[in-house]
């Protein structure tokens, strides 16, 4: 049995200021006696390692680090955390993580091809990713038909960089994410953190405290500025 992991920065940041119920993401619940709306989580439960696989820390430290210029870092990791609460307010959660090397598709089409339908309609799914690098318009794309027609899921995307954000393409198809109820943001450094320690392989004899990069904080400023202008 696996050791409970601590919340995510993504999901213990937005906490409520007053005793209005929220959502997991802070948002305030309409009907918050609604079984369908998930309830903000204090504590997770015990996960389950879907894929049975870390991250080798050296992917990690190449494919995610957040720099301005992606040479060389041509394909999407894709760490994913579900949680799904049935109509009684009991949750389950499960995580793992998926590369394109490693799929046919894309790692954001991989999820919805072999993860998700196991998702059962009955249940309520709030679905975190931490990718690498924000979907390609055709993702995209993907992800607002899914969500469109999926009604029972909600789903947060923490992206360490902005793939091709200059293009129009790109532009057009974050603003239609946001539109269709996807909720983006980029990684702060306590997101790497958090990834680090639940996705990464740690190696016997090595420090398991996660050593952020020079200009982390930095580039997150500058892909924070550039994802708020993009989504305006």
């Amino acid at each position: 049995r696996l050791p409970s992991l601590r919340p995510s920065m993504a999901q213990k940041e937005e906490t409520a200021e007053a005793a209005a119920p929220t959502s997991q993401d802070g948002e305030d619940l309409e009907n918050p006696g609604d079984p369908k709306n998930l309830k903000e989580l204090v504590e997770l439960p015990p996960f389950e390692i879907v894929t049975g696989e870390r991250l080798p820390a050296n992917f990690f430290k190449f494919q995610f680090r957040n720099v301005e210029y992606s040479s060389g870092r041509n394909k999407t990791f894709l760490c994913y955390v579900v949680e799904a609460q049935s109509k009684g307010g009991q949750v389950q959660a499960s995580r793992g993580y998926l590369e394109d090397e490693h799929a046919a598709a894309h790692a954001e089409e991989a999820f919805f091809n072999t993860i998700m339908p196991a998702f059962d309609p009955a249940l309520c799914y709030l679905v975190t990713w931490y990718v690498s690098s924000s979907p390609c318009a055709a993702c995209a794309d993907r992800i607002v038909r899914t969500l469109n027609k999926t009604k029972n899921l909600r789903l947060l995307l923490l992206a360490g960089r902005l793939f091709m954000w200059e293009e129009p393409e790109i532009q057009a198809a974050l603003r239609k994410l946001k539109e269709a109820g996807c909720k983006l943001r980029i990684m702060k450094p306590q997101d790497f953190e958090y990834v680090w320690q639940n996705f990464v392989e740690q190696e016997e004899g090595e420090s398991k405290a996660f050593e952020p990069w020079e200009d982390i904080q930095e580039n997150f400023l500058y892909y924070d500025e550039k994802l708020a202008d993009i989504l305006k």
